[in-house]
């Protein structure tokens, strides 16, 4: 499984994409671009969740700006994640009918968040990656439920070493998460101890 540090270009991170190729990505919101190294994969989140978080309406505008980004790259993002509304399967249903044409155009795989409830039935057809959001508890029981039924499958706002092993198991992808690099050195030895012992092929026999 990919981890991807949310908007982080460090040195640390740097040094990891280096020592396990393959395992360390990026992904990357409108408001915190950064310049993607070629070494490095990378993926596009539409930067709904922080602006729900904080009262704030979805910029469309700073979306599509953010898409801009990938034209006439080489080294493309793995999926662009299709603007959702935070909490609303309805909403994030007609919101992926309403940008999915649009997003496609950039020639990149799509991801479709799914929200608190949805299951594999309401997943479009035209979707390329399920993006596992929602509610903390509701995401992790549901993320098994997904990985059964799609081949990639991406956990958001994982940020502790027994969440990525629970992803691990579970057969995602990727996952991302804001914290690994901001929250001290023991959240940061989590996330190298479950690279080396992955990587490595010893098993984690309990979870944290």
């Amino acid at each position: 499984m990919m981890v991807m540090p949310a908007n982080n270009s460090g040195m640390v991170v740097g040094w990891l994409a280096g020592r396990y190729p393959g395992r360390i990505g990026w992904i990357q919101s409108p408001d915190s671009w950064k310049e993607p190294h070629v070494f490095c994969p990378y993926a596009m989140d539409n930067g709904a969740f922080p602006l729900f978080a904080s009262g704030k309406p979805f910029d469309e505008v700073a979306f599509y700006a953010h898409c801009d980004r990938v034209k006439g790259r080489t080294h493309k993002p793995l999926w662009i994640a299709v603007p959702d509304v935070v909490g609303d399967r309805e909403g994030t249903l007609r919101s992926w009918f309403a940008h999915s044409p649009r997003v496609a155009r950039y020639g990149c795989p799509l991801a479709f968040v799914v929200q608190d409830g949805m299951t594999p039935d309401d997943i479009p057809p035209n979707a390329s990656v399920v993006f596992v959001g929602g509610t903390d508890d509701w995401k992790m029981r549901s993320v098994p439920m997904f990985t059964a039924a799609f081949p990639r499958v991406h956990v958001g706002r994982i940020n502790g070493e027994k969440g990525l092993w629970e992803c691990h198991e579970a057969g995602a992808e990727s996952c991302d998460g804001t914290g690994w690099m901001r929250c001290g050195e023991e959240r940061a030895a989590g996330l190298l101890r479950y690279l080396d012992e992955s990587t490595n092929g010893r098993k984690q026999v309990a979870l944290l």
